[in-house]
């Protein structure tokens, strides 16, 4: 039986310490997990750098990246391990999504 694949929508913060081809490089090791387990992205957004809500092993900015992505449901322990094991991933969340957004936009906070 084929395992259904699901929609998801992944944050990914990253040590902003990292230079430019370190941090591609990481974000190339999440895309590749993703597709080496049977995978597809579909959609990045690059947040940039932003500061951090708290401090996170002592650093107060990470570098945000968004990630559209469909993947079997199977493949998220193996996923997560990885990603707990990765000492330039600061944080990571996963949500289930019903579609890919074109533009990351926010709403204002009313006043």
């Amino acid at each position: 039986m084929k395992e259904r694949k699901q929609l998801y929508e992944g944050m990914y913060i990253l040590n902003a310490a990292l230079s430019e081809d370190a941090r591609q490089k990481c974000l190339e090791r999440i895309m590749s997990g993703i597709t080496e387990r049977g995978g597809e992205i579909h959609k990045i957004h690059d947040q940039g750098r932003k500061k951090l809500a708290y401090e996170i092993r002592g650093l107060r900015e990470g570098h945000y990246f968004l990630l559209y992505f469909t993947a079997p449901t199977s493949a998220f322990a193996e996923l997560w391990r990885e990603y707990h094991l990765n000492e330039d991933l600061l944080r990571f969340l996963t949500l289930q999504t019903d579609q890919v957004r074109e533009t990351i936009e926010f709403q204002k906070l009313p006043e």
